[in-house]
């Protein structure tokens, strides 16, 4: 499966994501324009990612996000330091803090982020 996300600057945003996910992207990527990335799993179970530019922006919000898995497993104040630290990673990585989704009796905390071009995406 590959996902495809449309942006402005293609590399920045697939080096983010590279970031995140512990990808890499492949050296075929450089065609010299920058109008596309690709960010892959070195392990090649993850999906694949494929970023394009578009002349447009962002204008909305998301209808789909990713959800990076920082914290499976722990709960409280565990899970709170597991997901603020992981967004204090990707903040300095050119992503964006949101807030803090406080666990609830179904759920637990969630941290909602951004991207460098604003696209939504949770740890949790």
């Amino acid at each position: 499966m590959q996902v495809t996300f449309d942006c402005a600057d293609p590399v920045r945003v697939a080096t983010y994501w590279c970031e995140a996910l512990g990808y890499a992207m492949p050296a075929s990527v450089d065609d010299g324009d920058g109008s596309w990335a690709v960010a892959e799993d070195p392990t090649g179970t993850g999906s694949r990612l494929y970023f394009q530019r578009v002349p447009e922006g962002k204008v909305a919000k998301n209808r789909i996000h990713l959800d990076v898995r920082v914290a499976t497993g722990l709960v409280g104040a565990e899970r709170v330091a597991a997901v603020e630290s992981e967004c204090a990673r990707l903040t300095a990585a050119g992503g964006t803090r949101l807030w803090l989704l406080p666990a609830t009796d179904e759920d637990e905390s969630c941290l909602v982020m951004q991207d460098p071009e604003g696209n939504e995406h949770c740890l949790d």
